[in-house]
């Protein structure tokens, strides 16, 4: 892959994903073998002004399975004081955060997941009071880049190198790596937007889904809550591009009010392995029945990870033909293969698609019905017939999808 190209997506994470900002700092989290273009962001956010640049570096996956395997329940569910500090201090300063995702599907294969759960749930317990210091507050972005080995399970059928460098082109088509991507990502950005302004007026309270892979379900919507899709906007005004790529358009429903079957239509990866072939059945909000025909118990103990993660916390619409669905590729990874397709998301909801968000208290989003939740799993339910059907306040009914995309407006 051309290295020009390369740069300019590394340019595109700082300048637009991140938007950083004159004199703030940066943190990136990254698998070791990716050292070239961490390497070419560094340079990149230096040129946009960064006071400083630090790097979380993540080791094989293997070693977290080793960490895991040979230590204590309690060594495991033990925060060392000093992670906390950092944490700390990282809610005081707001650094940038840059999210570089590598690892193939089954990178925690093998995994005790019950250990990693407790150990999970441990950290969530403590770094919960930081986490919601920091949110909507600071600027983040998610990005891939490809390894060998996520290659290699996205192109089987290809040598290392040329599945790695199929997969770079993948990569930089679905992010709008063009000429000029910034200014692509400006287009792309207010597409999304008309959008969402299109399903705002329609004062929605309500949608019903329906495909012939049988998914049959109903979800309801709050008039105190918007549609969001593009760009995130910090409560200090800086805009940002926190997914790299992006072809959604979201809102939070309200938790408690969801009705029905949903089936998935692509797997889920999830704590380092892949779930396939499942299904969630929904009473009063909250899941009921869950089955997957891999990895089922896998399942399970995310959707018991806390009190709240049987309860939705988004939907998402992305028509069938979006750029990433037109690859034809699975990529086994969540940050593509949701953009492929319309989703749920069971967990935590966006506070920040709540109207004036940043003048309302933990109260009030529990009252609007915000999910609160230590986790936030996408799942993808999208078909080429998926047909969405929204109830305006008035009790009209709307075709919002028809054939799996925008139905026509009228």
């Amino acid at each position: 892959m051309k290295k020009s190209l390369i740069k300019k997506y590394a340019r595109l994470v700082i300048r637009r994903g991140v938007n950083l900002q004159k004199g703030q700092d940066v943190l990136i989290r990254a698998n070791v073998d990716q050292g070239e273009f961490v390497t070419y962001v560094v340079e990149e956010a230096y040129k946009a002004g960064a006071r400083k640049v630090e790097i979380d570096w993540v080791s094989p996956s293997k070693v977290l399975v080793s960490n895991v395997k040979h230590q204590s329940i309690k060594t495991l569910t033990t925060i060392d004081d000093w992670k906390v500090a950092r944490m700390k201090h990282m809610s005081d300063i707001l650094p940038a955060f840059i999210y570089i995702e590598s690892d193939p599907s089954d990178a925690l294969k093998g995994m005790d997941q019950k250990k990693a759960a407790a150990a999970q749930q441990a950290n969530y317990k403590i770094m919960k009071e930081y986490i919601e210091k920091m949110e909507n507050k600071y600027q983040w972005v998610i990005v891939g880049v490809p390894s060998k080995a996520w290659a290699k399970e996205v192109f089987p059928e290809l040598s290392t190198a040329k599945a790695v460098e199929k997969l770079w082109e993948n990569i930089l088509f679905t992010s709008r790596v063009t000429d000029d991507p910034i200014a692509e990502w400006e287009r792309h950005d207010k597409e999304l937007s008309e959008h969402c302004d299109y399903l705002n007026g329609l004062g929605l309270v309500g949608l019903e889904y329906k495909n012939a892979a049988g998914t049959d379900f109903s979800v309801e919507l709050s008039d105190e809550v918007v549609w969001r899709g593009g760009q995130d906007v910090s409560i200090s005004g800086i805009r940002f591009d926190s997914n790299i790529p992006t072809e959604e358009v979201f809102t939070s429903p309200i938790k408690g009010k969801a009705e029905g079957k949903v089936v998935a239509t692509k797997p889920l990866c999830y704590n380092g392995e892949l779930i396939e072939n499942f299904y969630f059945v929904f009473r009063e909000g909250k899941v009921v029945e869950a089955h997957a025909e891999k990895n089922d118990a896998l399942l399970q103990q995310m959707l018991d990870m806390d009190e709240n993660a049987r309860y939705l916390g988004e939907c998402a619409l992305v028509p069938f033909e979006s750029p990433i669905n037109q690859t034809g590729v699975l990529f086994y990874n969540t940050l593509y293969d949701e953009n492929a397709s319309c989703h749920l998301a069971l967990g935590r909801g966006f506070t920040d698609s709540v109207k004036d968000f940043e003048k309302k208290t933990k109260e009030d989003f529990d009252r609007i019905g915000i999910n609160d939740s230590m986790i936030h799993e996408d799942f993808m339910i999208g078909s080429r017939d998926l047909s969405v059907i929204g109830t305006t306040r008035d009790g009209i009914k709307v075709k919002i999808f028809e054939n799996g995309t925008w139905a026509e407006r009228t």
